[in-house]
């Protein structure tokens, strides 16, 4: 589905968070550095970027929870939650339904971690980059169509700190073998290459595919835009980042989602080096005011960057650096990747 116009997007936010910890016990033994984040709103009518409590206004930071939306989809959020050591923890907390979270996310969205779950510890191992998190007895009472969405959930939340790669799931201080309603296998460890909300493009065998990780568009019932990320399996090639593109182009293939640039944009000269990418775009981008859509250049580094996470995207039109796009925001040097996603301003 293609929107009718660019709606206003609040735009991303990006901010540092460094997490250490011990590899004995299972304590959450967690430590980090932040810079202090700007104002934002709450979904529940919090302000100036706090979060009430009991004893007042106190000091908050960001972090990204991934939450089911209406649609069914898992997608990230970024909300506000009490200034703490202990962030990885914090982050699965508000993404159990019914928990903390519910009261700062949108409207439609909901957590996936069932109610009840409490997360009894986390371990970071800061040398092979593994976290390995043991929930309760509550987490294996869940819906088993939401199964794959809640493994997703969980190792999309935990990866998304810099350094975490991988993520094991234990139950009551024994490790997961296999999801207990429907069985999916857990393996040693998981990570971003098991994919997010996962489709198969026309054409592709399972067998002969290659998965590319896309960012289209949602929207809330407020009407407001935020990115999902869709992992499409497509025709094996070796050449992830132009089949990337080729994706974005394409668009969504479900209604439910809307795409981030028009179906007339002509394929744009890829290179890779020195772990840059850049992406060379004609003006067939531009809109009538001659501007690049400030969602599609920000789907462009969000998808570009899952294939390599430490990856920088450099943007041109027609050999141009100086784009001017609908967000305002400045691409004329190379672009790193947000750390936190769907900053929504409510």
């Amino acid at each position: 589905m293609r929107l009718t116009r660019w709606t206003k997007w609040a735009a991303i936010a990006g901010v540092t968070v460094m997490l250490a910890s011990g590899c004995s016990a299972l304590k959450s033994k967690e430590s980090m550095e932040i810079d202090p984040p700007p104002a934002l709103p709450g979904a529940a009518g919090k302000k100036d970027g706090a979060v009430a409590t009991g004893a007042g206004v106190q000091q908050s930071l960001k972090v990204t929870l991934y939450m089911k939306d209406r649609n069914n989809y898992v997608a990230p959020v970024t909300v506000q939650v009490p200034k703490t050591e202990a962030v990885a923890r914090t982050t699965l907390e508000y993404m159990i339904d019914g928990g903390p979270g519910q009261a700062v996310v949108p409207a439609g969205f909901t957590g996936l971690l069932p109610k009840g779950t409490i997360v009894k510890g986390i371990d970071i191992n800061p040398d092979k980059k593994v976290a390995t998190v043991d929930f309760s007895k509550e987490f294996t009472s869940y819906n088993p169509a939401d199964e794959r969405k809640i493994v997703e959930a969980v190792t999309y939340a935990l990866t998304g700190f810099p350094n975490v790669s991988e993520v094991q799931l234990w139950v009551e201080g024994k490790q997961l073998k296999e999801m207990p309603q429907g069985k999916l296998p857990l393996g040693g460890t998981l990570s971003r290459a098991m994919g997010i909300n996962i489709e198969r493009a026309e054409g592709a065998d399972f067998g002969q595919t290659t998965p590319v990780t896309l960012y289209f568009l949602g929207q809330t019932d407020e009407r407001q835009t935020y990115y999902v990320p869709v992992t499409r399996m497509v025709k094996r090639t070796d050449d992830k980042a132009k089949a990337t593109i080729e994706q974005l182009i394409a668009g969504p293939m479900q209604n439910k989602l809307f795409s981030v640039m028009g179906s007339t944009v002509e394929l744009p000269k890829i290179e890779s080096a020195n772990g840059v990418i850049t992406v060379n775009f004609s003006d067939t981008l531009l809109g009538p005011d001659h501007k690049a859509p400030g969602e599609a250049l920000q789907a462009v580094v969000l998808s570009l960057t899952e294939i390599a996470g430490d990856a920088k995207v450099q943007i041109k039109v027609n050999n141009d650096v100086k784009v001017s796009s609908t967000d305002n925001q400045s691409y004329s040097k190379p672009v790193s990747r947000p750390t936190n996603v769907n900053a929504i301003k409510l």
